[in-house]
């Protein structure tokens, strides 16, 4: 993890070609506040960079309010997987003086543009106000060391439970229910909502996951081999094949059809892509143990494996059935200029 920064995953736990993936015990609450301040961690709010969807919004003006403050960024497939529960509770409880506010809090650099983070807000459907924290300064507020993490801070500012990580939607929803209805909110119903989660957004495969997330630049990267002997590689290894420049962040391919290969379990494959000049377009191949992948594809690419990373986001390469097993993934680009920054899984 880079600068005590850390995904949080949740609900199962592996050990995966000696590695301890920790998914176990990821979600924390807390009833009776956590030592940010009077006001739940809120007057940090005064420092973001930007905000979207909304005017500023302040402690001061958050009084009597109950408000779920969310910190994300936008390419974190974990957050990607809380993001239906997000707007089903927005759509639902909005109008009963809940307000929620997502924290974009970057991890690669180029999730510091305005407008990549724009993008994403209008990509994802999400309209309720979003807080952009390019400096860290409201992360630092809350003391926080999560992607995602949620805290709900009760009608007099005090923080009444936190969450880090996926799951537990119903404990977080059961408390967003007494808090409004401390605050005077009346009848909302029994209810708990059903979010309609779909594409990327649907819950990972906890039971076939093997394959952790993995950073390709040389800073944090696991696995890798450099022998280019792709047929041999084991489980959560990977390599690269053609002329790539290997960075503390990413690998950048600076000759057309480079590969990169990797061995893998788990339902979805995910990686965090870009091209290396905004506004250009590189296309790619994928291919599953040789193969296209057919009915196994992910949502950018076709059939026949074939698609282009046109921005510096989260693809979803592979999407299989069960039963899953070990396979070897294979993206092949076709042309230069293509940066990859990670793995992710589901």
């Amino acid at each position: 993890m880079n600068h005590g920064r850390r995904r949080f995953l949740a609900t199962a736990a592996a050990t995966m070609a000696g590695l301890e993936l920790s998914m176990l015990g990821a979600t924390r609450s807390l009833l009776h506040g956590r030592g940010v301040g009077a006001d739940g961690g809120l007057s940090a709010l005064r420092s973001a960079t930007a905000w979207l969807n909304s005017s500023p919004q302040t402690a001061e003006g958050l009084r009597g309010k109950v408000v779920l403050v969310d910190f994300w960024t936008y390419t974190c497939i974990n957050w990607l997987r809380t993001l239906p529960y997000l707007r089903a509770w927005a759509e639902k409880y909005q109008g009963r003086d809940l307000v929620i506010i997502g924290v974009h809090t970057p991890e690669y650099g180029f999730e510091h543009d305005i407008g990549n983070v724009r993008r994403a807000v209008k990509a994802m459907r999400i309209d309720y106000p979003v807080a952009v924290d390019n400096d860290y300064a409201i992360w630092n507020g809350f003391d926080n060391q999560y992607w995602p993490a949620l805290y709900l801070i009760d009608a007099k500012g005090a923080t009444r439970n936190h969450q880090f990580g996926e799951g537990e939607y119903d404990v977080a929803e059961a408390t967003i229910r007494k808090l409004l209805m401390e605050a005077g909110a009346g009848d909302i119903g029994r209810d708990l909502v059903t979010p309609d989660a779909r594409g990327i957004e649907v819950a990972a495969d906890w039971d076939n996951l093997r394959s952790p997330e993995n950073y390709l630049g040389s800073e944090r990267t696991e696995g890798f081999v450099s022998n280019h002997d792709a047929a041999k590689l084991g489980l959560n290894e990977w390599t690269v094949a053609g002329t790539w420049t290997i960075g503390r962040h990413a690998v950048t391919l600076t000759e057309a059809h480079g590969r990169i290969v990797s061995r893998f379990h788990a339902r979805d494959l995910h990686m965090v892509l870009g091209p290396a000049e905004k506004g250009t377009s590189v296309r790619f191949r994928v291919r599953i143990d040789g193969q296209p992948p057919g009915s196994a594809r992910g949502i950018d690419v076709d059939g026949q494996g074939q698609g282009a990373v046109t921005q510096q986001r989260l693809y979803q390469l592979i999407r299989q059935s069960r039963p899953i097993a070990d396979r070897q993934f294979e993206i092949e680009f076709l042309d230069p200029g293509v940066e990859a920054f990670a793995f992710t899984f589901g």
